[in-house]
């Protein structure tokens, strides 16, 4: 069995591959990683950048390695269920996600209960063209019904249906519903990359910006780390069963 692991960044994979095989990078902004297990089942790791093209970029590396069985879409997401509500996560909660929506298009994939650890709640991820700010996230919410938002599931997600390939979303919590960061889209470029030096010079210069990105910082860290437990608890599921 082959299971692909597509994320976005470098840092929401660092915790779980941080033992694993680096393999040669096919593209710029492309990194990948891999482990063959004892039975030879394999698991393929890439991250390509934010955004739907960086997906695209991901998909095809990791198809290019060899026929998928399994497609993941992983990564840290924004919660949107506001605080109280019973949708609500913290920063730091993982989750199975059961259904991928594009909220560009409208457009709905379920996720194949097989390639779940659970899944009797409907747990809905939507799936935006940039990064959500806090009245964006309301919106979301209250058109959707989705408990977190992410960039890439749903490129992932079309990817995979058309390949009639099984696909799960597992995503944890960097930043709650009510968040307020300084706007990153106007730093991410073309390839989904954010440009890192401006960043810093725009946030340097505007401290009140300091601390809800500190804040983000740590929350991503804890999500990751969340993220690579219950990742390598479905791995192992998943080839156990295989």
């Amino acid at each position: 069995m082959r299971i692909a692991i597509i994320a976005a960044l470098p840092g929401e994979l660092k915790p779980l591959v941080k033992e694993w095989r680096r393999l040669p990078s096919p593209g710029r902004h492309i990194l990948m990683w891999t482990r063959t297990d004892g039975n030879g089942d394999a698991a393929i790791a890439v991250c390509a950048g934010m955004g739907a093209e960086a997906a695209r970029r991901a998909f095809a590396a990791a198809e290019a390695h060899g026929p998928l069985d399994v497609v993941l879409s992983v990564g840290v997401a924004g919660a949107l269920a506001p605080k109280g509500h019973p949708g609500a996560s913290r920063v730091g909660d993982c989750r199975v996600l059961t259904q991928v929506i594009d909220a560009q298009t409208g457009e709905r994939f379920p996720l194949a209960a097989s390639t779940l650890a659970g899944g009797e709640k409907v747990l809905s991820i939507a799936t935006t063209a940039r990064v959500a700010d806090a009245a964006e996230k309301r919106r979301l919410f209250e058109t959707y019904g989705a408990v977190m938002v992410d960039m890439e599931a749903a490129t992932v997600a079309r990817l995979a249906a058309m390949r009639a390939i099984p696909m799960g979303c597992i995503k944890a919590v960097s930043d709650d519903a009510e968040a307020r960061l300084p706007d990153l889209n106007r730093f991410i470029d073309a390839t989904g990359q954010l440009r890192f030096p401006s960043f810093l010079l725009h946030v340097a210069l505007r401290p009140q910006s300091w601390g809800p990105l500190m804040a983000l910082g740590s929350g991503s860290a804890r999500a990751s780390k969340a993220l690579a437990g219950v990742v390598e608890e479905f791995l192992r599921a998943k080839t156990s069963n295989s």
